[in-house]
Order: structure tokens, then sequence, then C-alpha cells
């Protein structure tokens, strides 16, 4: 290279270079020497370069063909992952590959996410080197749909026992079945099931439901041996979908199905939620990021991932606990939506001196003004704004004291310590300011930046696991690209420090000859000249 392009290439704000230093030469290889055998070497790439190849692909939204190519004949990913000699080899598919497995199985064992671990490592460093404020934070979260088809519940149980079809077959002369029922088996596994349904009328389906399940009954009753995953997921399927009774196998009422049940055999972790309208089969996603007005750089702190019927109540205290361990301040202030609220939460931000700031608190607008009185509850009707009289009573299982009024249709209503605080806590998010409020509302930017290459909410991969690993990556990126940002623009002390920090060795465009290179732990060292 010359001239401008060379001048451009090695510049200390570009893209690439800053990538190299902010993420690829930050990530701790000791965080995923577990995954390899003491006495049979580690990786026969570098760690650095496969996580630093797989933040890039989420940052893109690329294939892995897409991956590799670019990694292969694209100058700057190259060197934001750290290949600046021209035969500097990429890792191969199949080693990529397999550090996925590796840590997707680890942490099945272990229930550890290295990815996550990385994520923490990185940014920790980050919030040190940049000087971030971590004494407020804000949460949001985002249902995000499992890469798998909706299936109704007789195509469930039927892709469900055509997953397991493999195993079973191989076990055909231990289950002493006649042989209609051989043959029935064999045509239901031989098409898909949305096709069954599709040629049935809905009588037709109840029966085949039905008959399914007497089939599927005797087959998992007579089948020991649970080591396939197809086979104990049908096992699963059929306890949630049927009730036996002695002999007799019906299909459950649509009301008695969890929403935690089984809603693919190709992904047994997700779960069905239906958020105000939004019905998805799949996961929910938790963010955490730093928002204190002293910072003119803010970053995701934690990510969170679980099944789609988890609460997002619960993962405040979790999200507070993983964010305080990589700030270096104590988190004074939260700032959430009303779908964070429980008494649990509030007693946890009381005890930890923190101030919980709700926007709202969700439930429809009360009918009744509560407030104590030296031990005494005033009961005020807000829609005529009379007093009512109330009565203390004391609960005869816990040693707890309730108030009862008598409505105006001369009904008891009882009032707890909770819904008093709950509706003490509803005069005090009346008493924010604006300013207070409105904090919250950015990290609804940074959700969709998360999912910005999924704009219809549903992801490419399966698994509790998989997912974890895209967030977690996902968000180094995001973060980066606000480091990048605060780089380039911002003229504070620190960056200008940044900015003269060598980030490229120095190459002379007046020889033609070609220059030598060695690899030093964080830089490229110019050595001399070849003829």
């Amino acid at each position: 290279m010359s001239g401008r392009s060379l001048r451009e290439y090695a510049s200390r704000t570009a893209w690439h270079n800053q990538f190299r230093v902010q993420v690829t030469y930050r990530i701790d290889e000791e965080i995923f020497r577990p995954l390899f055998c003491a006495d049979n070497g580690a990786s026969n790439s570098s760690i650095r370069v496969l996580i630093g190849m797989m933040v890039l692909k989420e940052a893109q939204g690329w294939s892995d063909a897409q991956l590799f190519e670019a990694c292969r004949y694209n100058l700057l990913v190259r060197s934001a992952l750290g290949l600046h000699n021209l035969d500097d080899t990429v890792s191969s598919e199949s080693t990529y590959y397999l550090l996925r497995k590796r840590v997707v199985e680890w942490e099945k064992a272990h229930n550890e996410n290295l990815i996550e671990l990385a994520f923490s490592q990185i940014t920790k460093s980050q919030i040190v080197d940049f000087e971030i404020n971590g004494k407020q934070i804000r949460l949001d979260s985002k249902l995000l749909g499992s890469n798998i088809a909706w299936y109704s519940r007789y195509e469930l149980v039927h892709e469900a026992l055509r997953a397991a079809y493999p195993f079973i077959k191989s076990a055909l002369h231990r289950l002493s079945l006649c042989e209609s029922e051989v043959n029935g088996l064999e045509n239901i596994v031989s098409e898909s099931g949305n096709k069954v349904s599709y040629r049935s009328n809905k009588a037709e389906i109840e029966s085949k439901m039905a008959e399914l399940g007497v089939l599927i009954g005797k087959i998992i009753s007579r089948i020991n041996d649970d080591s396939s995953e197809e086979v104990q997921t049908l096992r699963r399927v059929f306890s949630e979908q049927y009730i036996v009774n002695e002999a007799d196998i019906t299909p459950r009422a649509k009301a008695e199905i969890s929403a935690s049940s089984v809603q693919s055999p190709h992904d047994t972790d997700c779960t069905y939620r239906d958020k105000d309208g939004n019905r998805v089969k799949g996961y929910s996603i938790n963010l955490t990021e730093t928002c204190s007005s002293e910072n003119p750089l803010n970053l995701i702190t934690n990510v969170l991932v679980d099944v789609a019927s988890a609460a997002d109540c619960d993962f405040l205290q979790p999200a507070i606990e993983a964010s305080q361990e990589i700030l270096p301040q104590k988190i004074e202030i939260v700032n959430a939506d009303g779908a964070y609220h429980s008494p649990e939460n509030q007693d946890y931000c009381t005890e930890n001196t923190i101030d919980f700031v709700l926007g709202a608190i969700q439930g429809k607008p009360p009918q009744y003004d509560l407030s104590l009185n030296e031990g005494e509850l005033i009961v005020t009707d807000l829609k005529t704004n009379e007093i009512i009289p109330t009565t203390a009573i004391k609960s005869r299982k816990k040693d707890i004291v309730k108030w009862r009024i008598v409505t105006a249709n001369g009904q008891y209503r009882y009032f707890s310590e909770n819904e008093i605080n709950t509706c003490l806590l509803r005069k005090n998010i009346t008493k924010r300011t604006k300013e207070e409020l409105n904090v919250r509302n950015n990290v609804e930017s940074t959700v969709f930046q998360l999912g910005y290459h999924y704009p219809n909410d549903k992801s490419r991969y399966r698994g509790l696991s998989k997912h974890k690993i895209w967030a977690n990556l996902r968000c180094l990126w995001v973060n980066f690209s606000r480091i990048l940002k605060f780089i380039v623009q911002n003229g504070s002390i620190f960056v200008k420090k940044v900015k003269n920090t060598p980030v490229f060795p120095h190459f002379s465009p007046n020889f033609v000859e070609t220059a030598i290179a060695i690899r030093t732990d964080k830089n490229f060292c110019y050595i001399g000249r070849k003829k």
C-alpha cells in the first residue's frame, strides 16, 4: 500500500485498528483453558482470533460462509483480528465450530457460559480504561423467537415421534407391537405433521391426537433406555400433552398446558409467552447498561438470557449483582419500567440502599388511596373522595395484620401491607421529575441495536446456550461501536492519549522490497528488508 490507502489503513482511529485493541487483544484466553486437554495441547488456532471472528459475524449479520470469506480476503477484517500478513492463516471451519460446540457442552455440564465470562472480563477492562461511572444503571428486556416452526398440538406430538423414530426403530424387536401398530407407526413418520393437519378437519385431528397418545404411551412404557435425547423429549411431550388414568390415555385440556411446556422437539429450551399480544415461542433477553449523567460514554454491563416465560421482575436482582461485579462504584440508582416491580425487588433495593426508579406499575389504576397513620389505615375512595371506616384483622395462619372495609355493595374488601406499600410507591412515582423518568428511555435503543439483524424478532439459533452466546457477542459489538464513536468524536485528554497510542506498525512506503514482521503479544514490530 501507499499514499492515502496506507494512511487510512494505518489510522489509529480506523475501526479495524480499534477493534483489535478494544476487543481482540482484551480477550483472556485463560477463560477457555478448561475446554482443552492439559496433555493434548490447546486449539490449533488463536482463541482470540476465533472469538473475534464470532463477534464480527454477529456484528455484520453474516452467514458462516460470508464470515470465512471476509476473514480470508478482507484486509480490514484480517487487521481487526490481528492477521496483518497475507500468509497468516485463518482457522478452519471445523476448528471454529468445535470451539462453539465445546462452549455449549461446557455450559450444559457446568452451568457456566464461557462467552459470558469473556464479555464480563472485556467490559470490566473497558469500564476501567474509559473511567465509566457505574453508580446509575438502567434495564430493559426483549422477546426473541427461536428458529423453529410454529406447531399445533397435534403437529408437536407428531414431530416429536418422528424425531425419536430412528431410535425406536432400532428397538422395535423389544416393543412387542402388533403388525398393525408397526404399520401405523411407519405411516405416521412417513410424512410431516403439517401435511396431516392440512388435509384433516378438527374432528379428525382430535381423533388422530388420541390415537397417537395411545401408541406413544405403549412405546415409551416399553423403552427403558433413555440415552437418546429425542426419546427423552418424546417422554416429556407425552407427559405434558396427555393424562394417563390406569389404561386410559386422553389429551389434556388446552388450559392445562403450561407455557413452559415443549414448543418444538428441535428446541426443547424455548417456551411460550403472550406479552401484550406479542406471541413468542423463544427466549427473553434482559439488557443492563450504565446511564450516569457524568458519563460521555455508557456501556452494556450485563445481558441475561432466559426462556420466554420468565418474568421481567426475575431479571432485576441477578442483573444488578452481575453488573456490580464489573463496576468500580456501588450501584445507587436503578431505572426500569413497571414490569420489573415486585415486593421482593423493592425489599432488595431497600436493603442495598438502591433508589429504584420506576416509570409506572403494572395493573389497573387503584380505586382506593391507602395511607397508614400511627398504625391505623386510612382508606379513601378516589371516585367519591369519601373516607371509609376500616377494621384491623389479625390473620389466623400468620402473625400478619390486615384491614377490612365494607364496600358500597355490602362486600368485604381486604388490604394487606403489600397493597399499602404499592399504593405508597405509586404516589412516589408521581413525585418523580420528568428528567428522572426519562433516563430509562434510551435503553430501548440499545435493545433495538441488540436485535438489529432480526427485524422480525426471530433468531437464527436454537437452544438457550446458543442464544446466550449470540447475545453476549452482539453486546460486545454494540459496546465497541460506542467506544469507537467516542474515540473518533471526543476531544478529552484520555481520547487524545488513545489516539496517540500505536495500534499498527509503521511501514515506510519508500521501499519496494518485502518487509519482515514478527508477531509480539500485542503488536507487530518492523524488523528490516529482505531483497
